[in-house]
């Protein structure tokens, strides 16, 4: 039996001391706990790689950065330890990002949801395309952005995460996005984007690594309880997604794919 939750791969590339992480899943880049693991690895790795100056973080395909959680895995848990034990998948890639002493690029070639949007906020720099809209859809599914909150707030601010986190069910442009702060620049074509992405990661990777990884701490300053606040929304939502609401919502999203 072909078991969608163990597909999918994480790889990293290093050329010119620019390591790429690139991730894919077939169900539009969803990410199941074995998937969300290789990924915090890889990111802490780099981070450790001497020969690696700078990261750029992305996905395989065009029409989607990130489907968020797996819904497969999502409907498979049964009990409050091991619904933690998921949410901490996307726990632990945002963390990973955020003590990588690496500066980390985003590149979202398609639409953010839910995780998406919580993997996007946790780099350091983010490109976008047009098309890269976004969403926190976990409401609509009676959970809610407890564990990605606190990277998409640092980035877009209370007013602006609290807007995508009660819509739901609405996709916020790109523009919109790069206004409040998600993302750094938004490019019509995702050939615009790349040379953007090289250019800005071939001035990096000839800056100084210690001014850089200063200059990381700078920026993620008041995050430094992230260990346990990650933890402890990862267990809000480890116990709401056993709820009926949540159960039949998932059930009734998975009919619609």
């Amino acid at each position: 039996m072909n078991d969608i939750t163990k597909q999918g791969h994480v790889s990293l590339k290093i050329e010119n001391r620019i390591g790429t992480i690139t991730f894919f899943h077939p169900a539009h880049n969803s990410m199941p706990g074995k998937l969300l693991a290789e990924l915090t690895d890889t990111i802490t790795k780099a981070g450790q790689n001497a020969d690696i100056k700078v990261i750029v973080l992305q996905s395989e395909g065009e029409k989607t950065f990130c489907a968020g959680a797996s819904f497969d895995e999502l409907i498979s848990i049964k009990d409050t330890e091991v619904g933690h034990r998921f949410f901490m998948g996307f726990a632990n890639v945002i963390n990973a990002c955020r003590k990588c002493p690496k500066l980390i690029i985003g590149r979202v070639q398609g639409k953010a949801i839910g995780g998406g949007v919580g993997i996007a906020s946790a780099t350091d720099y983010c490109f976008a395309v047009k098309s890269a809209s976004a969403k926190l859809s976990e409401l609509a599914v009676g959970i809610g952005p407890f564990v990605v909150g606190p990277a998409v707030q640092r980035k877009v601010g209370l007013s602006a995460f609290s807007q995508m986190a009660i819509n739901a069910t609405k996709f916020f442009d790109a523009d919109w996005a790069r206004e409040k702060g998600l993302y750094a620049e938004v490019f019509e074509t995702a050939e615009q984007m790349d040379a953007a992405i090289a250019e800005l990661a071939s001035t990096l990777s000839n800056s100084s690594p210690e001014a850089m990884a200063d200059l990381k701490k700078v920026c993620w300053e008041g995050c430094e309880n992230w260990d346990e606040l990650l933890s402890t929304r990862a267990g809000i939502s480890g116990r709401l997604v056993l709820t009926d609401f949540t159960v039949n919502a998932i059930n009734k999203f998975k009919a619609k794919a």
